[in-house]
């Protein structure tokens, strides 16, 4: 349940939260495709572990042109302890651009989890940025999920925010984020709302890719109807590496 791309200026612990206004159609000539492979010692979508807290390989391919258009689809291995649901897929288009010193991006995304049981859901989201600083939100528009104590339900809201700070010409960043969940179907007895801290370590190899060493946070209550158990308020570290192409 994550697509790094709508974090792509962010390193890896940012990136584990989520992550483009001009009507003009990209051109074929300035268009770029890229592609992307990586491995984490435990995928974290908004502060909850994907993999039962193993790790996860993961990969995308992007499409974007120098008019602000891009789309693209992601992967990622996955396991859920309640089904048998193995991975992943994700796909997105959006458009970013900048006003002055401010950027912005909006789009569109879908998870998908092809061997799941009704888990698909999608989201319209939007981010500001300026400098090292970023702020957005997600809302989900359409869902799968049924019943009224479900999450990932139509009408979610994710608000996050981060900063991502370069350590000057070393390859070295470091990056600080606190993101914020709330369900439709959040109740007195039905409570499923939390907030979660990342903090990231983030290095550039170069031809070798990009490592990090991540802490992930989260303020989840153990009695939490769909979140609990592996995720309660336990500190947790985590390592990745991707490599773009």
């Amino acid at each position: 349940m994550k697509k790094s791309l709508i974090a792509t200026s962010l390193s890896t612990a940012m990136a584990s939260a989520l992550g483009l206004s001009a009507l003009a159609l990209p051109s074929v000539a300035a268009a770029e495709v890229s592609a992307n492979i990586g491995v984490v010692s435990n995928y974290f979508f908004r502060g909850v572990t994907q993999t039962d807290d193993s790790a996860a390989v993961q990969g995308g391919v992007d499409y974007a042109s120098d008019s602000g258009f891009y789309a693209g689809s992601w992967a990622s291995t996955v396991d859920f302890p309640s089904d048998d649901t193995s991975y992943e897929l994700d796909l997105y288009g959006g458009y970013g651009g900048s006003v002055g010193d401010l950027g912005y991006d909006v789009g569109y995304i879908y998870y998908a989890y092809p061997d799941g049981d009704d888990l698909d859901f999608g989201e319209i989201y939007g981010s500001l940025s300026y400098s090292y600083l970023t702020a957005g939100l997600a809302y989900t528009v359409n869902s799968q999920a049924s019943g009224d104590t479900a999450a990932f339900d139509t009408g979610d809201v994710y608000y996050y925010a981060g900063v991502d700070v370069p350590f000057g010409d070393s390859g070295y960043s470091g990056s600080l984020y606190y993101g914020y969940y709330t369900f439709d179907n959040d109740s007195s007895t039905n409570e499923l709302n939390y907030g979660h801290w990342s903090a990231g370590l983030a290095k550039d190899a170069g031809e070798f890719g990009s490592f990090g060493m991540n802490l992930e946070l989260a303020d989840i209550e153990k009695d939490n109807p769909v979140f609990g158990d592996d995720n309660v308020d336990d500190l947790k570290l985590w390592l990745s590496w991707s490599k773009s192409f």
